[in-house]
């Protein structure tokens, strides 16, 4: 607990402490209007606020530009390995986030000398992915998935268009041939594990998938080839093949969704404002410019969890226990008005947080491989539909309920039907 004079009555967190009274239920809040919330939360509680998760957990909220940096500048303060949590006793089994914090034998929860090897495979992997190679092939992938809606003048482009391009990029990335029943698969496994709908079984979901890239990682043993999976096994680091399995998805999750509804999250601003439309349109400002404000103002990953104090230390003028959790609020960094003062966003400005910071950061090919996927994805559809209008109001488009990530349920559009 915090250090306060005065001892508190029974059943009382003291202030200092993210189960106090003023803690805001982070998961009630995912209808709001993100930025507004955010802004609500600098504004009571300043850079670091108390949230409680699911089941009342208590949590801090990172909330402010510097204080995200120092976080995740400071591994040795702000940890990665989950099990230090100080809130395990309270976790039940069917806890919603437990995939999520759960401790897995993945990248994501190595550290130190352990870490460097296991991401450094995975940027050496990424580094040899030709990014020329990669456009055009997600090129080819667009034009496929325009060319089967094309003839209708009307689709929904979030399922049609802007989760299905990334799926198919980063797999063939990672080897699996395109346009095959296993493949084909794969990708609807993919999306059920990392955004389960309406009768589906997300956990099943999950170990097909599994099952699916250990026969993967199995046939590049065999049969190498240039592609990301046979690199991360011919690389110098030796990773077992439970290593190249559990990395191997965090590679494609980070790529698959996140890519996605920054696909979505732009072509809606294409749209529905005007100014931003123009701009593109009258080549003021370049797809991969827009794409970079998105960043900025409508990031797919709004916040993240998260780190683990490694001992009891002082941040945004919180007291942070020994096996605290704290949640990178990624979005709410990249809006942070003592970076931008005036509200003015520079496109041309990549110092956002979208892909974190530090050393658990996307390594650094990723970025620029998912922005590879991301503007093909826009600007070929905006080449082959030029008229594409919403066909909805835009006050009747849907964000999912989630403080996680941000992205449209559905994006319904209008064209001209082409006749083939």
């Amino acid at each position: 607990m915090s250090e306060h004079s005065g001892v508190p009555s029974p059943g009382t967190p003291p202030p200092g402490c993210p189960a106090h009274t003023s803690a805001v239920r982070l998961g009630g809040l995912a209808h709001q209007q993100s930025q507004q919330l955010y802004r609500t939360l600098r504004r009571e509680h300043g850079a670091v606020a108390p949230v409680l998760l699911d089941n009342d957990v208590p949590a801090w909220l990172v909330l402010g530009y510097p204080e995200v940096c120092y976080v995740t500048s400071h591994d040795e303060l702000y940890a990665r390995d989950s099990r230090r949590w100080n809130q395990w006793p309270n976790i039940p089994e069917d806890w919603p986030l437990l995939p999520f914090v759960g401790y897995q034998p993945s990248v994501l929860f190595t550290e130190g000398a352990e870490h460097q090897r296991r991401a450094g495979v995975i940027t050496r992997a990424l580094e040899g992915v030709d990014q020329f190679e990669l456009a055009a092939e997600c090129r080819a992938i667009a034009e496929q998935l325009i060319t089967s809606f094309a003839g209708s003048g009307e689709t929904e482009l979030m399922s049609a268009y802007a989760h299905a391009l990334p799926a198919r990029g980063v797999l063939w990335m990672c080897g699996m041939p395109q346009g095959s029943e296993d493949t084909e698969k794969l990708i609807d496994d993919l999306r059920i594990s990392l955004d389960a709908g309406e009768g589906d079984d997300p956990v099943a979901a999950y170990m097909r998938v599994g099952a699916r890239l250990t026969q993967l990682v199995k046939e590049k043993r065999e049969d190498p080839g240039p592609d990301v999976t046979s690199r991360m096994l011919l690389d110098d680091a030796g990773l077992s093949d439970e290593e190249a399995v559990q990395d191997l998805i965090s590679v494609i999750a980070a790529a698959q969704q996140p890519t996605a509804n920054w696909i979505g999250n732009t072509l809606r601003l294409l749209l529905t404002d005007e100014r931003f439309a123009v701009n593109v349109s009258g080549g003021r400002v370049s797809v991969g410019d827009a794409l970079n404000e998105v960043l900025w103002l409508d990031t797919p990953t709004q916040n993240f969890i998260g780190r683990w104090a490694v001992r009891d230390t002082q941040l945004g003028g919180r007291h942070i226990r020994e096996g605290d959790c704290l949640v990178l609020g990624l979005a709410a960094a990249n809006t942070d008005p003592q970076i931008w003062p005036e509200s003015h966003v520079g496109a041309e400005n990549s110092a956002h947080l979208s892909f974190s910071n530090g050393e658990h950061r996307c390594p650094y090919p990723a970025p620029l491989l998912a922005d590879v996927m991301a503007r093909t994805a826009v600007e070929t559809l905006t080449e082959h539909l030029p008229d594409l209008v919403l066909a909805a109001g835009e006050a009747e488009l849907k964000w999912r309920p989630s403080v996680w990530m941000r992205g449209l349920m559905s994006l319904p559009v209008r064209f001209t039907p082409s006749v083939r």
